[in-house]
């Protein structure tokens, strides 16, 4: 017993010695160049896999919190790698870390300005007046905000864990954001710091997120039993979970007006599935999305429950949509062993025949989405399993 005792006390030491000199490592390591820039918005262009890419483009959008990088963890766990791979040309945007007058920006700033110029600039390099929006999490939910507004530049939409009806018991956090006083932390924050938000979300699945997973790191250490001294031969095992408490822990701060938006009108009051939802000056009718639609969801997702996601099938006016949902969680959607073997396969499958050129339509004029000195003056005036 004393020895079983002392090996434990080893290894929970060298695991805390790891946390104070941890061994190099990096993330979204995936080849890439950024092509636009706007405030702190990059639209980021992955260098093709192949020769010769599918012509349709994917522009991924992922949610304010946190960092998109979560879909180009590591090459082994990379969401981005696997879609190149399989011979897309994608694109993703990284929204930088909002601050000072960042408070200001609303979702019609998101929206209609930085998600429509991105699309705009990816439409100019391809020469095409449609790409494929592929929107994750938070993302999502402006993704599809975004084809109901701008249907006419969007020839397919994927969705992966996002949201669109907030109207549920069946998740944590949206019990909590019904009586969340939003206007009280946005008034006195003006920018929402990432690390409030983070908190809030590990506190949804205390045990699994802030202890569970360090007593399995732990335990992973091997120990050299004849002098007590723990040894760790793994150093990869080490890396992988270094990597994504980087990710969980990089929380950028968040710009006042569209989380108080998005909280009050989402959660809330769930104006967007009900097609009440205005962003701009525009009420957005879901009704309005007819292009092809892949809804994804993970079965176990503690942040967005299926519930949730499953609503926009119905909600759309899309003959041509599916549902996927897989056996997996929030996060394991990206990076569990499921994403690579099942999840981006079945995503890929559904893309490819969607993302051939068929020869119809002319290219439509672009229109460039408002820029940030002219939308600045309304917003600061305003708050598998298959089945």
């Amino acid at each position: 017993m004393k020895e079983a005792n002392l090996i434990d006390f080893e290894k929970f030491k060298r695991g805390m010695e790891l946390f104070l000199e941890p061994p190099d490592f990096s993330v979204g390591t995936t080849p890439s160049e950024i092509i636009f820039t706007e405030d702190k918005m990059k639209l980021i262009h992955y260098i093709p896999a192949v020769e010769k890419p599918y012509a349709v483009p994917v522009l991924v959008v992922y949610a304010l919190v946190n960092r998109y990088y979560i879909l180009d963890l590591q090459p082994d766990k990379s969401v981005i790698k696997k879609l190149l791979d399989e011979g897309f040309d994608v694109y993703i945007i990284d929204w930088g870390y909002p601050s000072g007058t960042d408070r200001y920006l609303t979702i019609d700033d998101y929206v209609n300005g930085y998600i429509n110029n991105a699309v705009d600039k990816i439409k100019q390099r391809s020469g095409l007046d449609t790409i494929t929006l592929f929107g994750v999490c938070q993302g999502g939910t402006f993704s599809v905000m975004y084809a109901a507004l701008h249907p006419e530049k969007i020839k397919n939409l994927v969705t992966l864990v996002s949201p669109v009806n907030f109207d549920t018991d069946k998740g944590l956090l949206h019990i909590w954001a019904r009586s969340l006083d939003v206007d009280k932390i946005v008034d006195y924050y003006g920018i929402v710091p990432g690390d409030f938000l983070n908190a809030g979300f590990l506190l949804t699945d205390p045990f699994r997120l802030m202890i569970d997973k360090y007593v399995g790191l732990f335990e992973k250490i091997e120990c050299e039993t004849d002098d007590g001294q723990c040894e760790l031969r793994n150093e990869e095992t080490v890396k992988n979970f270094l990597r994504m408490e980087k990710w969980i822990f990089d929380s950028p701060d968040q710009a006042g007006e569209t989380f108080r938006q998005f909280f009050k009108d989402c959660y809330q009051k769930n104006l967007l599935i009900k097609n009440k939802m205005v962003i701009g000056k525009t009420t957005v009718d879901l009704k309005k999305i007819s292009m092809p639609l892949l809804n994804v969801m993970a079965e176990f997702d503690h942040l967005v429950p299926n519930e949730a996601s499953k609503p926009l099938n119905d909600a759309v006016s899309s003959s041509d949509k599916e549902m996927l949902v897989f056996p997996t969680g929030h996060i394991g959607i990206f990076v569990g062993s499921r994403s690579q073997k099942d999840v981006c396969p079945r995503i890929s499958e559904w893309l490819k025949p969607r993302s051939i050129l068929n020869g119809e339509g002319e290219k439509r004029p672009i229109q460039t989405g408002k820029k940030r000195s002219e939308r600045k003056r309304n917003s600061r005036t305003s708050r598998v399993n298959k089945k």
